[in-house]
């Protein structure tokens, strides 16, 4: 795998804060044409500095993001902030972010707070991929 300028794929691994019962994780894949951000644990006012620590840059890159959150437990309005403020911001620098998720109460959240629009959701990152292909295609026309 590539990040599409020819280097090889890079993982990235932080462990944003660890508690009892689990570790709340922001895995980091430059693939060919997008960054792959993957998030696990709670997304929630303790820990959402740290996410918007790791988004924030990746967004600045210019390259679109896609987060998957199948693996998010929980996640409340600081968290949906964050999101919101990384779309916001790569809109701003000319690229996207897209969100994964299959479980249909996050999901629901994006909904009920008004930001399907801004960010826009799929169910599978096979589907997260085609909205960016189509968004590309978009632009090209």
């Amino acid at each position: 795998m590539s990040d599409g300028i020819g280097a090889p794929a890079r993982p990235e691994t932080a462990v944003l804060i660890v508690g009892e019962d689990e570790a709340r994780t922001v895995r980091v894949r430059h693939e060919s044409g997008y960054v792959l951000v993957v998030v696990a644990g709670e997304v929630d006012f303790a820990s959402v500095a740290q996410l918007r620590e790791r988004l924030f840059p990746l967004v600045a890159a210019g390259r679109p993001l896609v987060a998957d959150l199948d693996r998010v437990t929980f996640l409340d309005a600081a968290g949906l902030d964050a999101l919101a403020g990384a779309a916001r911001r790569a809109a701003a620098a000319g690229t996207s972010l897209r969100v994964v998720c299959a479980r249909p109460r996050i999901r629901r959240l994006f909904r009920v707070a008004g930001l399907e629009q801004a960010v826009p959701s799929a169910g599978t990152l096979d589907e997260a991929l085609g909205m960016l292909a189509s968004a590309v295609n978009a632009e090209a026309v």
